[in-house]
């Protein structure tokens, strides 16, 4: 999808003012509770607002490539402002911490991988997890538990970006913009479905879930 252009030290940033980014408590009141991976997602699109002096998207001037469905994509949809409703945010079911944010204005985009940095941890935090995970966690373990991970949490909020992932200006194939189609309607259920997403089948038009596809085993 993408080729290499230049590494994160070597791209300088442009002009002085720094972008507005929303304050991480907001991120946390939107996805409902803190974590490791809402703060990942957080860092992420910190970065890649940074990077592309874009701000917080308005009318898919801004795309996110997403490599998974975590936590960390409802801080990524809260900062850049790119959704799933607007169509310029974009899942590949991949299962990586990999983000890849694209400036339609400038033509410039930022690929943004997690690094391996659990083996650091607090090994005392992960044998409370360990603990909970299984049930036999006391109360006063499950607060230690919690007040471990907000600090962890905290410290990654003041931590360089560098630390947490690879960031590499990239080219990038630029997907157009989304699509407005006419809906029909399905021959077997009623309901309307947009005709992108239509089949046909005994020579009408059916939605995907009334589909019923024809396979040989290969």
């Amino acid at each position: 999808m993408c080729e290499d252009f230049a590494s994160h030290g070597e791209r300088a940033a442009s002009g002085s003012s720094e972008p507005s980014i929303a304050p991480f408590s907001e991120v946390v009141t939107f996805h409902g509770h803190f974590c490791g991976g809402i703060t990942l997602g957080y860092i992420a699109a910190k970065i890649a607002i940074k990077e592309l002096r874009s701000g917080r998207d308005v009318d898919e001037q801004l795309v996110a490539i997403v490599e998974n469905d975590a936590c960390g994509i409802d801080a990524v949809q809260m900062v850049t402002g790119c959704t799933i409703g607007k169509g310029n945010l974009i899942f590949r079911d991949y299962g990586k911490q990999v983000y890849t944010f694209i400036n339609r204005e400038t033509n410039d985009a930022v690929r943004i991988s997690a690094k391996g940095w659990n083996h650091d941890e607090n090994p005392l935090l992960e044998s409370l997890r360990s603990k909970f995970r299984e049930g036999t966690a006391t109360p006063e373990e499950v607060m230690t538990m919690q007040k471990l991970v907000q600090e962890g949490i905290e410290r990654m909020l003041e931590e360089p970006p560098e630390k947490f992932f690879d960031i590499r200006h990239v080219k990038a194939e630029i997907p157009e913009k989304a699509r407005i189609f006419n809906s029909v309607k399905c021959a077997k259920c009623g309901e309307m479905v947009a005709e992108s997403r239509a089949r046909v089948q005994n020579g009408g038009i059916v939605c995907i879930p009334c589909f019923e596809e024809y396979s040989r085993g290969w």
